[in-house]
Order: C-alpha cells, then structure tokens, then sequence
C-alpha cells in the first residue's frame, strides 16, 4: 500500500485479542487483504511521556494462509494500552514495509 492509499479502520476487539483475530477481522471488511501471502506488520503507537509527540513499537507480524510464531500473540502482552495499533498490509510479491522507525504516520 502506498503513503496516497492510506486508509484508517476502526475495529472493535477484546483486549486480549491476537494477531491473528486482528487479522481475520481486517480482512473481514478489506476483502484486497485476503490474498494467501498478504503479510500484516502490526506496531503500537503510543504517545511518548518523555517529548512530544508519538513512538512506534512493532509488535509482530501475521500472514494470510500461513501459521506464523506471533500468531497467539496478545496487545496486552506487548503492554498495549488505549492508544493506536497501526497495521502495515503487504499484499504477496510486494517488498515489506521498512522498519519501525522510517514508518510513515
């Protein structure tokens, strides 16, 4: 997805919701996501008590039609609180998203 594609979607999940289920319920209403090897980069967002402005910490990654390790992985098991998760969506043959801190907001 390029920086122009942007979009913004609001979920509503449980707390202890995993990578997993936040995938399957992204691609529930982002039909271009359920291609087998779309890959989800998942980072949150938080706002930085020590300067101004956000930080981004990336969490794990899922990736349709495969079993991957951060799977079963929950937000609250990377001290996700209510701020904002930011999911990065790779469709298949396409480079990955570069890492956390060249992230565009």
């Amino acid at each position: 997805m390029t920086i122009s594609q942007r979009k913004e979607l609001q979920i509503y999940a449980w707390m202890d919701a995993t990578l997993k289920e936040l995938t399957s319920l992204v691609k529930e209403v982002y039909p271009e996501a359920r291609k087998k090897g779309t890959l989800f980069n998942f980072a949150v967002v938080f706002t930085d008590v020590k300067r101004p402005g956000y930080r981004v910490k990336e969490v794990g990654s899922t990736k349709s039609g495969r079993k991957g390790t951060d799977d079963s992985m929950t937000l609250p098991s990377q001290k996700f609180q209510v701020d904002y998760l930011d999911i990065a969506i790779t469709p298949p043959h396409r480079a990955p998203p570069p890492s956390g801190h060249m992230r565009p907001h």
